[in-house]
């Protein structure tokens, strides 16, 4: 689309990363977050994992003050709501029975990753005090957009809360959901998490490592590091998993894996796993920020008792103490995350519903989601296994 003016900025939209220089990009983002990070981006789109034929397809939306970027939100056409893990199947349900199209829709999100984080970056020339004021012109601009379009709406998801609540003053409403994270208190090392829990929890947690560990090596490697046959080998073990619980080899394609190797590998860890005699048995992907852990893709080649909670928990949690990093973060869902010790928090997702009736309707349901949401999480706080529920608040 052309540069358009409205409320002082100029908006225009892009339809490739790779228009916007890497530095200015990674300059406004920073590098810290590895998922808004350019070099990320770039290996979603450069190996065909997001385009316009898997439903992706980029325009992301640069805001300029005169010539200066002052603003940048990586955003997509989307043609269905896979990958996206804020399910709106439902609302899309609603519209076909009405006989309204709700594809394509305006997503600004990082794809196939269910991560919270600023999705909108501001120029550090810009004044905090300004931010409101661009956020409540982007959301004016993208609503119009959606309108002229005939597009059915624009959505921001996994936004932190600060980001959340600029875009719920400027009028879009709010939905939140739950996620289950670990917190690291201070831990001089797993015993001393283990420590913190009730004796029936600790000694579950000792089981299910013991049977995980029998006769298998772990060991994580830095991406930047790492063989090529080392990269291949966790190729091998994600796509087989997607291939036993799926049907297909998964979002992200070996060449994916191959440029954010190349790319940004020292913020990537490797889990590798092999038994007594060096054969590969699993491998996970980690990454990690200057404060967080965050557990993303794995797999197994074999079926082993505890295997996953060992490669994609406990690992990450002995990582994530041994590292100083306050959050691990191991991805969306999963109630049976608590009894191992991961909190519930809360996450964020903002929506502009173009279409009066559904957006009455839909922000009449986000309201009643989270009152139940708050219950569940009320619920799940009980279930924790520590013995000071309050000291891990």
């Amino acid at each position: 689309m052309k540069q358009v003016k409205s409320q002082g900025y100029q908006y225009k939209f892009v339809n490739s990363i790779n228009t916007i220089d890497c530095s200015i990009w990674n300059e406004i983002f920073g590098v810290s977050h590895p998922f808004t990070r350019h070099e990320y981006l770039s290996a979603l789109e450069m190996s065909g994992c997001v385009s316009t034929e898997t439903g992706w397809t980029p325009m992301h939306l640069v805001v300029l003050d005169i010539d200066n970027i002052i603003a940048l939100m990586p955003l997509y056409l989307k043609t269905h709501s896979w990958g996206e893990y804020v399910f709106d199947w439902a609302w899309a349900e609603a519209y076909e029975r009405n006989d309204i199209e709700y594809y394509p829709k305006l997503v600004g999100s990082i794809p196939f990753t269910p991560t919270t984080g600023r999705r909108v970056g501001f120029s550090t020339a810009l004044a905090i005090t300004e931010q409101q004021s661009v956020i409540e012109s982007i959301q004016h601009f993208l609503s119009q957009t959606v309108i002229e379009q005939n597009w059915s709406s624009w959505h921001c998801l996994f936004t932190d809360t600060v980001q959340q609540q600029q875009f719920s003053q400027a009028g879009v409403m709010q939905r939140v959901g739950c996620q289950f994270h670990w917190h690291n208190q201070a831990y001089t090392d797993f015993n001393d998490f283990l420590a913190t829990l009730t004796s029936r929890k600790r000694k579950n947690i000792l089981k299910e490592r013991t049977l995980a560990r029998h006769a298998l090596q772990f060991r994580f490697v830095d991406g930047d590091k790492a063989s090529n046959e080392q990269w291949q080998s966790f190729v091998r073990c994600y796509q087989s998993t997607y291939l036993k619980r799926s049907g297909h080899a998964g979002y992200l394609s070996p060449a994916f894996f191959e440029q954010i190797a190349a790319t940004m590998g020292a913020s990537i860890r490797l889990l590798i796993i092999e038994d007594t005699v060096g054969e590969l048995v699993a491998s996970a992907l980690y990454l990690v920020s200057d404060t967080h852990l965050f557990g993303r893709y794995w797999g197994a080649l074999t079926e082993c008792d505890g295997l996953h909670f060992e490669a994609c928990y406990y690992q990450g949690i002995e990582f994530a103490i041994a590292n100083q990093l306050s959050v691990f973060d191991a991805g969306a869902q999963g109630e049976h995350k608590v009894m191992r010790g991961f909190l519930p928090v809360k996450t964020y997702s903002n929506h502009f519903i173009a279409h009066e009736g559904f957006n009455s309707a839909i922000s009449h349901f986000c309201q009643q989601e989270q009152a139940h949401i708050d219950i569940y999480m009320q619920q799940m706080c009980q279930q924790l296994p520590y013995k000071s529920i309050e000291a891990q608040s």
